[in-house]
């Protein structure tokens, strides 16, 4: 495999027909690198997964449009310092999706040239894509499934005919 120069620092993984290279955080723009230089020159995404307790997954996703391969890089960072390196310099297309990272998560990526929000309205206090993010609507209203089945006043969607069919239609007389 292409990163095998890494040795223990890079762990490959596979899974559904893609494969996954886990490096740590001091690593991944040096991994990042080593990928667009043989090949894996085509960025398509980054983004984060919070992964609670422990903090972030942060993923790209790159590809060798020559050799139609596809390749995942993934490192972690905590939620007590979640800051990684900017992969900017050496992908420029990762200016926007570091942005989004984020505002949308908190993930701080260091040396990137413009980390400003990009998405919500200015003044918005949080990161809407963490897990422990409370939505406003939900502690408005109830979740409309709190109720015990049985206890709805609303018709059962099985008795009910679409709008617009007459009573008798599908139906033998």
């Amino acid at each position: 495999m292409i990163l095998d120069e890494f040795g223990s620092r890079v762990v490959l993984s596979e899974s559904f027909g893609e494969t996954t290279a886990d490096v740590g955080p001091a690593d991944w723009i040096e991994v990042l690198a080593f990928c667009r230089d043989r090949g894996y020159s085509f960025f398509d995404w980054l983004t984060a997964v919070d992964d609670p307790p422990e903090g972030f997954a942060v993923v790209a996703h790159l590809a060798d449009q020559e050799k139609h391969l596809r390749l995942l890089v993934r490192t972690h960072v905590t939620r007590a310092d979640p800051v990684l390196p900017s992969a900017v310099g050496v992908f420029r297309g990762a200016d926007w999706h570091e942005r989004e990272t984020f505002e949308m998560f908190g993930v701080v990526f260091d040396g990137h040239p413009d980390l400003k929000p990009l998405l919500l309205p200015d003044g918005f206090e949080g990161h809407p894509l963490r897990k422990d993010f409370v939505l406003a609507a939900r502690v408005a209203k109830t979740w409309p499934g709190a109720k015990e089945p049985g206890e709805s006043s609303a018709p059962s969607r099985r008795k009910m005919l679409p709008p617009g069919v007459p009573t008798d239609w599908g139906r033998d007389a």
